[in-house]
Order: C-alpha cells, then structure tokens, then sequence
C-alpha cells in the first residue's frame, strides 16, 4: 500500500533549476536514503513531501488518513517549553483519541440508547488504536527515547531555550520519534548524536514498523537502516533497490551500462551522418534522405549527453617534513578547564580527563572517541595549545610540527572574502594559483569573492581544508572535519588521509570514516582513555565479544545449583579470580594480534618505500609482540587448567 505518491515534481527558485520531473512512490514499510550533494534538493524535496513547501510543477499525494511527521535541520520550540512538555505535545494525536474514549464513555452508559451497538463499536476500535500506538504506556517511551539520546532525568523540566544547539536537534529528534507517524522524515537526524545515540537511534528505527526517508551524510547509518536509496543529482531523481553500499555497486554498474550505450549511439550518429554526406547528392539519395529523417526523429530519444558524475574534491597533503619515530608521548596529563575558564564558574579548575602514558608513533592513525562532553574537543585543543594542561607531560617528538583542523571553523576570519583567507595562509601567493586551489575545492567564478560569513557549513569545511593543505605539518589534529561535508566529499577526504605520509588524530562520529583512515581507537570512558589497536567495526567487535562473555558469566553464576553455592568462600573467590584473569589474558591478547595485525601493514609500506631503518625497529617490535603472545597463551592454558 503506498503512503505517498508524487507525479512531476519540478522546483524552481527563481529562473534557477533544482530538480525537474521527480516521480515516486512510497510503501508502508519502505526504508529510504535520500543522498546526493550539497545543493541538489535533498531537503528541498523532503519539505514538498512534509507540506512545508509547494512545488513549481507537479503534485504529492499523501494517503487518505497517513500522518507524517518530519524533522528540520534547524528545530524551533515554543517558548516557554520544557523538554517533558515537548514530548507530551509529541502525543497530540492521541490525546484526541482519548478525548474521545471519554466522551464516549458517558455515550455508552445509556444502554438503551439507539445508537449504543455503534457506540460501542467505535469506542473499541479507538481503545485498540489507543493501546497500540502505547497511549498506556507515554511516559516509559518519552523516558526510554530521552534516555536513549542520552538526555540526563535532571534535564528533563529544563526550559528548551536554555539548551544548547545540539541538544535542541536531539530534543527535536525524540518529539518526532515519539509521534509514532506512518511516514517519518528525518533530514539529517545524525548531527549531534554520540556514538551511543547513533547505535541507539539505528535500533529504533531498524525495528520501527513505518515507513522512513533519512537525508545523512552517515553511511554506516545508512547502510545499517534503510532497504532502498534515491539519489539526486543534476535535477533529476534515480531510484536503486539498496541500502548505500549495495547502491555503489548499482551506481556503478548502471553508469558503465550508460556510457557503453551513449558510446554505441555516437559511434552510430557518426556513421550515419558520414553516409548522408557521402550520398545525399549521389545515386542513392533517396536512401540518404531517408536515414536522415529517421536519425533526426532517432535523435529526440537519444541521450543528449555523455553521462556524467558530480564533481569531486581534489586534495593533496603532503606531510613535507619527515618527524622522528616518537610523534606525541603523553605522561600523566590532567585535562580540563583553569579557573578563569571553568564552564561552571568555579574559582577551582575543571578536570574532564586524566591520562597515564599514551604515545602515537609516526605513521599512526588514531580516532579519538567518547561521549559528548566526554572532553575529546578539550583534549586536541589541549595539544595543540590553545588550553593550558592541568597537570602532567605533554611531548611532541623530534621534528613535529602540528597542522590543526578546528571543529567550529574558529580559524577563519568571518569578515574576509575566500579568496583572501586562502592568501592569508600563504601571502605571496598569487591569485592565479589562489583561485587554482579553490576550484580543486569547488569554489569557481565569483564563489572566491563571498565573505567567510555567507558560506554555508559545508562551504567553510572546504575553505578550511584549503587551509591545512597549505600549511607544512607532519602530525593532524583533526576536530570533527567530516561535519557538513557531502558524502562525495567525505570520500574524497578519506583518499587524501590514506595516502598522507605522517600521523593523524582526529575526532569524528562518522564510523565509516573512522573504518577507513584509523589504524587505533582512543576511547575515553570514565575521565581516562582506553587504548584498542584496530578500527571502530573491530572495536565494537571486540565490546560485543566482552560483554556477550559478561551475559555468560552472570547468567552461568545465577544458574549454578544449590549444592554449589555451599563451596567455601575461598574457593568462589578463588573462582573469581582464575575467571577474571581469563578475561584480561584473553582482552591482552586481542590487543597484541591487533597491534601486530597493524605492524605487518606498516612493514610492507615500509618495504614498499625501501625505508630499511623503519622495517628493522618495526621487525625489533614485531618480534617482541610475538613472544608476549606466545607468553599470554601459555598464561591462558596454565590458568584454564
């Protein structure tokens, strides 16, 4: 059954094109990514669908009685409202209903009224309706839906006007989920998340009954929640029965398809316009003028281009200064906020994190994750020096110098126009090599004369990216740099690290990224930092691995037989122990095969760029892995013994 169907949807602003010809229809059930770059109409659309918005040329038709329910990038609130209020309002809808149950309530107590058998019958129908979208049950959901976008109880009759901008979105989220609609149309529902709220928010809407389009940039969301992909590209709409990365693949295929085919057809425009050159005055003219009508009606149904793909960026790092072996060493560092920046306003500092010894060598990629609040931002900025440390060592290794990306755009001047922030990097710069670097960007024409503060998110991103490729740097410090960037662009940007020659730590909750650049997993849990040698899908393995065994063991406890529990004290805890040490030789040494597993990676780079002196203290380090292995497996089988 289709909950929506459009028919020639075409949007214009003004004399500018945005989509053209757009028809579609969406089933209950569907799971749908809407992708494409900044720009193309991806919001644009999902607003004519909501109603907020009417199309130049074409219709949408929404089911008789489906209600949709859709979340904006930029979330308004009424004033005065609180965030438990938002979410009863969430519960309009069936709060009619109960109106309704209790009139007729009343109704159905005159049992010889006329109309009683129907009453009855619609008072039914309403209380399953009611009891079914959890009407009983409003306020286990608003708790369980703001404790999964990990909003604290203390929060909860806090005035939304005195939430951050982020916390406002996530606010925003949980009303519209909550709403409980047969279509839901999230634009952009990541932003903000934690990667607690994204795993949170991946099995609502994996479980959820209704029918769904999400506009992301997040394609492990994707991939993880939606059955279907529609991409928008050079105004028009195309349709592919995938989640993202089946999408690629289908992408792929039918464009090669389409070039073979347009290819084929010029190849036989070009023949045939030869042979009515050749013939249209000859003998055969007749035959000529002929072909050359039917190619002309021929051409009408051709396609009119060669088949193209949108523009990518183009970026080069280049590290330029070979550091030491030692990038960063970290001994006991104490970060936070000094009293004159406390957030709280506290004469005494403020301590988010405490950090034994941590170090990155050259070559590593490390991704720094956490909790919101957790103090990730706090830490790079720590490192780079723009907060002082509140205790400790910090170190940077033998010719380290550090090239940082901010996540707020901080480093750029607002009233200046592109064109002169590139030049600020690098003031001798001419413009012809300025205006070169900006078009391997996307900044073309007159887009290098806009000030900083016109850009949109996106824009900035790639404007202060521009910036980092310019300066020398062999350590990046990277503070969320896949924010407002397109998926195109995203990619782009994970070529570029892969091939960078230095080290990076970078912050982002973009795990398709963190799969693709990060060799290792800096967790911070607890205000301390827990080390994992791999990337995020072999972390969160490993998590899954750790607490599927904790499941085990509690439950293998509870379960034992009575007989059991009158062993002595000593011998349970004797038990314990020998269990507990299991555990930690068996986390040791998934620790040990990921990091040796990430050496041999580096031994053949190493090998590849003939760089003897790294394969020897890389081979000195292997060889010591792999006694400590074979160390820890002898441990492992001594203490299961």
């Amino acid at each position: 059954m289709s909950i929506v169907t459009a028919n020639g949807l075409s949007k214009y602003y003004g004399a500018e094109l945005i989509f053209d010809e757009v028809s579609f229809q969406v089933a209950r059930g569907d799971k749908i990514a809407l992708v494409g770059v900044n720009g193309a109409g991806k919001s644009t659309l999902v607003k004519i669908i909501a109603g907020l918005e009417p199309p130049s040329e074409g219709r949408v038709a929404p089911a008789k009685g489906q209600r949709l329910a859709y979340l904006t990038q930029e979330p308004r609130f009424e004033p005065g409202r609180t965030l438990w209020n938002e979410m009863e309002h969430a519960f309009d809808y069936l709060q009619q209903v109960q109106q309704e149950l209790s009139a007729l309530e009343h109704a159905i107590a005159d049992h010889a009224a006329p109309t009683w058998e129907q009453t009855m019958e619609r008072y039914g129908e309403l209380q399953a309706r009611f009891e079914l979208a959890g009407g009983y049950e409003m306020d286990q959901r608003i708790r369980r839906t703001l404790q999964g976008l990990s909003f604290r109880e203390e929060q909860y009759h806090q005035q939304l006007s005195q939430f951050s901008g982020g916390q406002k979105t996530r606010a925003a989220l949980a009303a519209t989920l909550l709403s409980n609609p047969d279509l839901l149309l999230l634009d952009e529902p990541t932003n903000h998340l934690d990667l607690e709220a994204l795993e949170w928010l991946e099995g609502f809407l994996k479980a959820w009954q209704g029918a769904l389009i999400v506009i992301s940039h997040d394609r492990y969301f994707l991939d993880r929640v939606t059955t279907r992909t529609w991409e928008m590209a050079f105004g028009r709409m195309e349709d592919y029965p995938g989640a993202y990365t089946r999408y690629l693949e289908l992408k792929a295929e039918r464009m090669e398809r389409r070039l073979k085919d347009f290819e084929a057809q010029q190849e036989f425009i070009a023949r045939t316009e030869e042979f009515i050159r050749r013939n249209k005055a000859g003998q055969r003219s007749k035959e000529a003028k002929g072909r050359e009508k039917r190619l002309n009606r021929l051409k009408e149904t051709l396609l009119k281009e060669k088949p193209r793909d949108a523009s990518q960026l183009k970026i080069f790092l280049d590290s330029k200064l070979r550091s030491g072996e030692l990038t960063l060493a970290l001994d006991k560092l104490v970060v936070g906020y000094p009293p004159d920046l406390s957030r709280n306003g506290s004469s005494q500092p403020t301590e988010l994190l405490r950090i034994g010894e941590l170090s990155m060598q050259r070559g590593q990629r490390v991704a720094l994750l956490g909790p919101n609040g957790a103090g990730k931002t706090t830490l790079l900025r720590t490192l780079v020096g723009e907060l002082p440390r509140l205790g400790g060592s910090l170190r940077l290794g033998h010719n380290v110098q550090v090239g940082y990306y901010a996540q707020g755009h901080d480093q750029l001047d607002f009233a200046a126009t592109v064109l002169e922030e590139v030049r600020r990097v690098e003031p001798l710069m001419s413009e012809e090599r300025a205006r070169t670097i900006l078009g391997t960007f996307l900044f073309s024409g007159d887009d290098v004369f806009k000030p900083v503060s016109a850009l949109s998110g996106g824009e900035r991103s790639r404007l202060a990216l521009a910036q980092l490729t310019l300066k020398p740097g062999n350590l990046l410090v990277l503070d969320e740099p896949t924010n407002h960037l397109d998926i195109q662009a995203r990619e782009a940007l994970e070529g570029v690290l892969n091939a960078y020659g230095g080290s990076i730590l970078f912050v982002s909750h973009d795990r398709y990224f963190i799969d693709a650049v990060a060799d290792t997993i800096w967790m911070l849990r607890d205000g301390g930092v827990e080390q994992f040698f791999g990337n995020y899908s072999e972390y969160a393995a490993q998590q899954a691995r750790l607490a599927e065994q904790e499941t085990q063991r509690q439950t293998g406890s509870s379960q034992q037989p009575a007989g059991n529990n009158r062993q002595s004290g000593g011998a349970q805890g004797e038990d314990r122990r020998r269990k507990r040490r299991q555990q930690q030789i068996e986390a040791e040494v998934a620790r040990i095969e990921a990091e040796l597993k990430q050496l041999s990676g580096q031994i053949e780079q190493a090998g590849t760029r003939g760089d003897v002196a790294r394969i020897t203290s890389l081979g000195e380090r292997y060889a010591q892995l792999e006694s400590q292995l074979h160390e820890r497996y002898d441990e492992w089988s001594q203490v299961a013994e």
